[in-house]
């Protein structure tokens, strides 16, 4: 009984054993998945093990289609091997097999081979096993660009606003993009941040993906920075990249107006250009801007306002007002201008004024402005008083003239105005210079000049010595009276200038002096010599002087020099060089010939009486001597009678003997 009782135990048994020999006999082991970038190959490992060992084994490769049905790429046996016809692989992979080592190699991948591959281990039992792995391709998209609205936003508007669009283009697995502003990511928010995105499958199996933002915006987004962030994936990493910045433009409403004066800088006065600025610190574009003079009802539709020359009535209160044309909404704010100004100077007493000699002089200048002045008074360009009220105690005639009032602002510069007053100081007449004028001349004419001061105006007379009037022009002076008259020269007459007014008289008597003015040539004369034995003997022109006891002959040139004389002529005689005159700027040529022929007459004269002395001399009947005894007394030597000759152009001596050999001065 007990064996009828194991047999079905010990067929279970068996059927345990075979089947637990059947799972052990192959075994796959592969990637979950292969990651590659597009463009590249992608190798597919396939490891596997068996107990009969490689020649029996058979290496299939399949990918999953859509439809989850699967397609053979690659069928490997061990007689034959070869990539199935008509697939999308088959002149694209190659299959390598290295020991339990199958690697599938997928040349110029891309998008579209992103599918599931299957790798399937056949033995000679009807014994298999299979893996898969997941290929997966990648496509960096490129860079994102993003676009900015060309128009401003309002921040007014109800509904958020378009802020710009960011595009991407062929990317593979699909990238995602994220709006920033100012470095902070927006999200979705109801009424407030709308971010919509669309996606685009190119016929390249490639994603392009396109953002659009619109929000509502706020004064503060004038100064934002927005941009796009695009992350998208590669092999076994995530990268991410920006967009260009852009700002957008916001429109608000001003919330303050302000008005100022853009020059001149300082105060102002009358005459200078007066311009305003105004502006707000909102930026609407249907707006207008306008600024206007509340006196006048002048006003202009702009920012800025131009007023030339102004005067005081341009001065007062100015506003600038600003208008919003969409809702009707007004800001102002006004400014008050102040035009300084300086009337013209006035002087009391008007124009001039007449004192008496010795009189309190008092003059007072005044000019209404709208800053504190400063006067001063001037008299030919000199300082002579500070203060509003020119005074002299006591008037004299050098106190006339003209007086010059200047009033000016200390404050500004260039505010200046002045006036003139004439001081005339009543008083008997003065004549400029001495009462008693010498007056030379060369000429037969001559023009005399009298200046009287004096008011009022003295009359001037001309009289002479000999009781004639003489006609002469008048004119009239700042301080006077000026007369010229031409006279004629009159021996022994003389000429009275008399300048009188209500007041008194003065008198100047003019001597007049002619002047004969003549100049002479140098001529020498005949050589005048004088030879001593034991003492000298000097013969010149004039006298006979006895010398020394030496032995001296001296020739020496007899120069006649003429010289500018008055109302005479002198000529001189004179043992020197020769000098050249000295030519007078005034020679009259009546004079000339008769001057010059008495000089030659007088040269003759002179020569011929240097002749008789010097003969006269040589005969012995000078001194009671003649010339014989005077040379025998002592043999002659030529070391102790020496000849002196001067020469005009030289003041060198030279001295020769009686041979005419030439001596050392020590020789003499």
């Amino acid at each position: 009984m007990a064996l009828p009782d194991t047999a079905p135990l010990l067929v279970g048994l068996l059927l345990l054993f075979h089947a637990f020999g059947a799972w052990a006999i192959v075994e796959v082991n592969m990637e979950d998945k292969v990651e590659v970038m597009a463009g590249e190959t992608a190798q597919i490992t396939c490891m596997f093990t068996t107990d009969e060992g490689l020649g029996g084994t058979t290496i299939q490769w399949f990918y999953v289609l859509p439809n989850k049905e699967r397609q053979r790429i690659y069928n490997k046996e061990p007689m034959h091997e070869a990539a199935e016809q008509n697939t999308l692989f088959t002149h694209r992979i190659s299959l390598n097999v290295n020991g339990t080592a199958a690697v599938l190699a997928i040349r110029d991948v891309g998008v579209r081979d992103n599918l599931e591959f299957i790798c399937v281990i056949k033995t000679l039992t009807p014994e298999e096993a299979e893996g898969r792995t997941q290929l997966q391709v990648f496509k960096s998209p490129t860079f994102p660009t993003i676009e900015a609205v060309e128009t401003g936003i309002s921040v007014n508007e109800e509904a958020p606003s378009k802020i710009g669009s960011c595009r991407v283009k062929n990317g593979y697995p699909k990238p995602h993009i994220t709006w920033y502003r100012n470095n902070m990511p927006l999200r979705n928010t109801p009424r407030e941040v709308v971010v919509t995105s669309s996606t685009t499958i190119e016929s390249s199996g490639l994603f392009s993906v396109q953002s659009e933002l619109t929000m509502k915006v706020k004064k503060e987004d004038k100064d934002a920075v927005f941009y796009c962030e695009v992350i998208y994936f590669v092999p076994g990493a995530t990268k991410m990249t920006e967009s260009q910045h852009i700002n957008i433009t916001v429109y608000y409403l001003p919330t303050e107006v302000t008005i100022w004066v853009e020059s001149p800088k300082g105060k102002i006065k009358e005459g200078d250009t007066l311009e305003l600025r105004c502006d707000n610190n909102g930026n609407y574009p249907s707006s207008i801007t306008t600024i206007k003079h509340q006196n006048s009802e002048y006003s202009v539709e702009n920012k800025t306002m131009v007023r030339t020359n102004v005067k005081r009535l341009d001065g007062g209160v100015y506003e600038c007002t600003f208008e919003e044309t969409d809702n009707f909404e007004v800001i102002s704010r006004s400014t008050k201008v102040s035009v300084n100004y300086l009337e013209s100077a006035v002087i009391m007493p008007k124009d001039s004024i007449a004192v008496m000699e010795g009189e309190e002089l008092k003059a007072s200048c005044n000019a209404l402005s709208s800053l504190q002045t400063s006067t001063t008074w001037f008299k030919n360009e000199k300082l002579v008083s500070k203060g509003n009220t020119l005074s002299v105690k006591s008037a004299t005639l050098e106190t006339a003239g003209m007086y010059k009032c200047v009033v000016t602002v200390p404050e500004m510069e260039g505010m200046k105005t002045s006036s003139t007053l004439q001081v005339n100081v009543k008083g008997s007449p003065q004549i400029l210079g001495p009462d008693v004028q010498e007056v030379e001349t060369y000429e037969t004419t001559v023009n005399l000049t009298c200046s009287a001061t004096g008011f009022p105006a003295p009359t001037i007379m001309w009289t002479t010595s000999d009781g004639k009037n003489l006609n002469a022009l008048q004119t009239e002076t700042e301080d006077g009276a000026q007369s010229v008259v031409t006279f004629k020269i009159t021996p022994n007459v003389k000429v009275f200038c008399n300048a009188s007014n209500d007041f008194g008289s003065k008198v100047v008597e003019f001597n007049i002096k002619t002047i004969l003015n003549t100049t002479l040539t140098t001529i020498t004369s005949m050589p005048t010599i004088s030879t001593t034995t034991r003492s000298t003997t000097t013969i010149s022109s004039d006298t006979v002087v006895h010398t020394t006891p030496t032995t001296t002959t001296t020739t020496s040139t007899n120069t006649i020099t003429y010289d500018t004389v008055t109302q005479n002529t002198s000529t001189n005689y004179v043992n020197d060089p020769v000098q050249t005159p000295t030519k007078s700027p005034n020679i009259k040529k009546e004079s000339k010939g008769f001057v010059i022929a008495i000089i030659i007459i007088a040269i003759f004269l002179l020569a011929i009486l240097g002749s008789v002395l010097y003969f006269l001399y040589k005969k012995g009947r000078i001194c009671g001597r003649s010339g014989k005894q005077d040379f025998s007394k002592r043999k002659s030597s030529k070391d102790n009678i020496v000849v002196e000759m001067k020469s005009d152009n030289t003041e060198e001596a030279i001295l020769l003997g009686v041979n005419g050999e030439k001596q050392q001065p020590n020789d003499q």
